[in-house]
């Protein structure tokens, strides 16, 4: 494929090695720990912390992504504390920050700051961290998948309506990752994926920046089992989800988020008896209970994620919502 004459980054050389030496670990849920400041409307425009040149009448507590802008000295204490806990890969707080999923806090303009500052945030946490104890740290760029689906209808009574498009999702993938490559980005971590039309979406956009960059970064893909069905919410198992991205060569393949360790363990399973690649598997805290709180706490996860590690199935684990450092 020509996508793949483009030579590779230093990255993922390191990545590979070590990875065939010992589990990696990625760092935790960024949401909880975000929660727990007690952050109020002021403070996600920038009271106490730092002015925001971007403004919109929209509300704005809640666009946890904005936080880079006008919080970024509380992001990077979060981000250093993973890295401080042990994460060899600690994730920027992008998750929503593509013109879409901005949409609806009216900050679409804010797209290329929050992606290039998000990046020189977690490398400033990183190097702070190295300083410390000397351990190579990386920083992944995260892609969310957006708050629209490209392979399903919002409409009932219009089955063949979508509400986005794969251009729409290309382009607006694109600005991301081309932010997240200019403020550091060491990998691309296209998460949490529901819609694998999005992913690859996601994926093409990732090839076009890598092309225009130079250097081709480890791309992680990690989808989720929406429920007990075993299957994404656009209905693919986790072997034809790997058969659908392979073409990708992705430096992992896995799963996060929607499920706790004990329940994601038998797709994992699935995923890491088909994949040809590293396999990654991030949980959250156990299942929420009636008030979206998560009960399981770190030695309850680790004992399960032990398991994972025990039997083969990861290479690269770390957790998602509920998770702490």
């Amino acid at each position: 494929m020509q996508a793949f004459q483009i030579p590779p980054s230093d990255s993922l050389g390191q990545l590979e090695r070590l990875a065939r030496e010992r589990i990696l670990i990625l760092d935790g849920a960024m949401g909880t720990q975000i929660q727990n400041l007690g952050l109020s409307e002021e403070d996600y425009r920038g009271a106490g912390g730092c002015g925001c040149r971007h403004h919109s009448d929209h509300p704005q507590k809640g666009n946890n992504d904005l936080l880079i802008l006008t919080q970024p000295e509380a992001l990077e204490e979060i981000h250093f504390n993973y890295a401080m806990a042990g994460a060899d890969i600690v994730e920027t707080n992008t998750f929503s920050a593509t013109t879409i999923a901005q949409a609806d806090y009216g900050m679409e303009g804010a797209v290329d700051d929050l992606n290039t500052e998000g990046a020189r945030i977690v490398r400033a946490a990183l190097d702070r961290a190295t300083a410390i104890d000397g351990k190579p740290r990386f920083v992944a760029g995260a892609v969310g998948p957006t708050n629209r689906t490209a392979s399903i209808s919002p409409d009932v009574n219009d089955p063949g309506y979508r509400a986005v498009t794969f251009d729409d999702l290309r382009i607006a993938y694109g600005q991301q990752i081309r932010g997240l490559i200019r403020g550091g980005s060491d990998i691309i971590l296209i998460e949490t994926i529901f819609d694998t039309l999005n992913a690859k979406a996601a994926i093409f956009a990732c090839f076009e920046a890598f092309a225009e960059h130079g250097r081709r970064l480890p791309v992680m893909i990690s989808g989720t089992i929406t429920d007990a069905s075993g299957r994404t919410l656009s209905g693919q198992t986790p072997t034809a989800f790997w058969h659908s991205v392979r073409h990708s060569r992705p430096f992992t393949i896995g799963l996060n988020c929607a499920l706790g360790a004990s329940a994601m363990r038998p797709h994992l399973a699935e995923l890491a008896g088909i994949a040809q690649t590293f396999t990654c598997a991030y949980p959250n805290a156990g299942l929420p209970n009636a008030f979206g709180q998560y009960d399981e706490g770190p030695e309850d996860t680790a004992i399960q994620v032990a398991d994972f590690a025990r039997e083969g199935l990861v290479n690269v684990t770390g957790g998602c919502c509920g998770t702490t450092p």
